[in-house]
């Protein structure tokens, strides 16, 4: 949403471990020595910790790339497994076939161990990676280091990286596990940044994403430093939040009144009413919309009744066991946005109306998007768009990326358009061949996609149906309806009775077949299923979403 107007090509400060972001400070860089130090001298284990967020995976990222193409990895996410699961997940990683109905613990060794001794033989290597070890059970710990007795005469089988909070080298330090701690050959802990570093830090990825001039003053650094305590990810919070509430209010540099206020919106505090100050987005927005009533009367279909031709929402199928969902059709209807314009203009004029304040944009271009949901959605009333969103079994979700990336969420979105200079929001509710069904200010139209893309610029926030109870993105070890929702989708999508789980706890058998799943739509295939995993299965088993492309389109 910001990028365009500060002159960023991309969002600088996503918490996603993007390789390219690795800012190396020299502890990280040590960290990394310490890494392929271990690796090429065919360490049985090595071990890095740090706090949450201080770029363990991102190191780790950053390792994979420098190693060569004779290396085989087995990375493994969230171990939450017993002995003979984790034993599977690792199978599964390299590849290695195993009896579907044998599952002893002999039969999975064996067949890691022909698998490495081949491996061996023609000269490849083997990593093992396993992110959040502090999860692991001191009987999976142990059964790690029996792994490490495959060998030869003259080199480990496999290598092993456990990267871990803190804690978990408390667990190392119990009398069980000596052993095991005694095999760990390289050992590196990750602090914090220091108030040099968080400096360079944020230079550092504004660089990256395009932009060499500063946005931080040095007092708004300091204070970075001491909201964040220099840790990187909390940083990036920190940042891509005052970014957002100094786009609002016109500015051309981070203050440190707009970092106080965005860690106080991080900690879920409730910043007090101000007429000094517009903070962030959507709050402003609602204020515009409250005085811009008072101005001039709305565009006629600002407001519409939506009262008959909005029917209550459906409970969802889990709540009603007697009616299971209907299969999947190729021929899923297309929710239209209401009331759009058939016929394109000969020429349409981009310029954001002049009767309207720009910073009207959000809140009409959000009113327009919860209408292709079925949902009056007031600003003046709810100026907290997300809140809204919840309260109705809808999730945020926003990026910054190509066409493609918006195309295959395959939703209607909140999209950052450009003209004349001026930055505003435009809903973007249908595409169908190469027009695109848009809405801003006082206008709608369908217009040439190609057109719509020269202004967009890059940023998209859409909807999402979320799962029933969800919190957070599900996992091995989740459990409650939303787990049973996942299964229910994917017994849906592949045609097959739908598994009891037992407790509603997400197991093995599920974690696989979600990855099996994400591997087919082209999605990163970790078991984790957070929005863009839950909007793909929506898109196939619920014929009540809005879509951006219809069926056959």
């Amino acid at each position: 949403m910001y990028n365009s107007y500060f002159g960023l090509a991309e969002s600088p400060f996503s918490i996603a471990p993007d390789p390219r972001y690795l800012y190396l400070s020299e502890q990280h860089k040590e960290a990394l020595a310490h890494l392929l130090y271990g690796i090429r001298n065919d360490n049985g284990f090595i071990l890095l910790t740090g706090e949450v967020g201080t770029g363990k995976t991102t190191v780790c990222r950053c390792l994979l790339e420098q190693l060569g193409p004779q290396t085989d990895l087995a990375f493994v996410l969230n171990p939450t497994y017993s002995v003979l699961e984790l034993l599977a997940a690792i199978c599964d990683e390299l590849h290695v076939p195993y009896p579907a109905q044998d599952r002893w613990l002999k039969t999975y060794i064996d067949a890691l161990n022909e698998h490495l001794l081949r491996s061996h033989a023609l000269g490849r290597h083997t990593v093992l990676i396993i992110d959040e070890a502090q999860n692991l059970s001191g009987e999976v710990l142990e059964q790690l280091r029996l792994l490490t007795n495959l060998e030869t005469n003259e080199r480990k089988l496999l290598q092993i990286i456990l990267l871990g909070q803190p804690e978990l080298l408390d667990i190392l330090a119990r009398p069980e596990l000596r052993q095991l701690s005694q095999r760990i050959t390289a050992r590196f802990h990750l602090g914090p940044l220091g108030p040099m570093e968080v400096a360079a830090y944020v230079q550092h990825r504004l660089a990256v994403a395009g932009l060499e001039q500063p946005l931080f003053p040095p007092a708004s650094l300091k204070r970075l430093y001491q909201l964040s305590k220099g840790i990187p990810r909390v940083i990036n919070l920190l940042c891509d939040r005052a970014l957002l509430g100094t786009y609002t209010q016109r500015g051309t540099k981070v203050s440190v009144a707009t970092l106080n206020q965005a860690a106080r919106e991080l900690k879920g505090e409730q910043s007090k009413p101000s007429s000094q100050r517009l903070w962030w987005l959507l709050a402003a927005l609602a204020a515009s919309v409250v005085a811009a009533l008072v101005r001039f009367a709305p565009p006629p279909w600002l407001e519409p009744n939506l009262a008959q031709a909005s029917p209550p929402a459906e409970p969802h199928p889990l709540e009603q066991p007697a009616e299971p969902l209907p299969q999947p059709s190729p021929q899923e209807t297309l929710i239209q946005a209401p009331s759009l314009v058939p016929d394109p203009p000969v020429e349409f004029d981009w310029q954001w109306p002049a009767a309207l304040d720009p910073a009207l944009s959000q809140a009409i271009a959000y009113k327009m998007l919860f209408a292709a949901w079925h949902l009056d959605y007031k600003p003046a009333e709810q100026p907290v768009v997300c809140q809204f969103a919840r309260a109705h079994g809808l999730g945020c979700f926003g990026e910054s990326g190509d066409w493609q990336m918006l195309s295959n969420h395959n939703r209607p979105a909140v999209i950052g358009l450009s003209e004349g200079g001026v930055n505003y929001a435009a809903a973007l509710l249908a595409v169908e061949g190469d027009w695109a069904d848009i809405a801003f200010g006082d206008r709608k139209a369908k217009v040439p996609l190609k057109d719509l893309q020269r202004r967009w610029d890059g940023s998209y926030q859409l909807l999402w149906r979320q799962p029933p109870e969800y919190k957070e993105p599900l996992k091995p070890g989740s459990q409650g309806l939303a787990v049973a929702w996942l299964e229910h989708q994917l017994a849906q999508i592949d045609g097959r009775a739908e598994r009891p789980l037992v407790d509603n706890l997400y197991d093995f058998t599920l974690f696989r077949n979600v990855k099996a799943f994400q591997f087919r739509q082209g999605l990163a295939a970790d078991g984790v299923v957070g929005p863009q995993t839950s909007i793909r299965l929506t898109s196939l088993t619920d014929g009540s979403v809005p879509l951006l492309v219809g069926p056959g389109d």
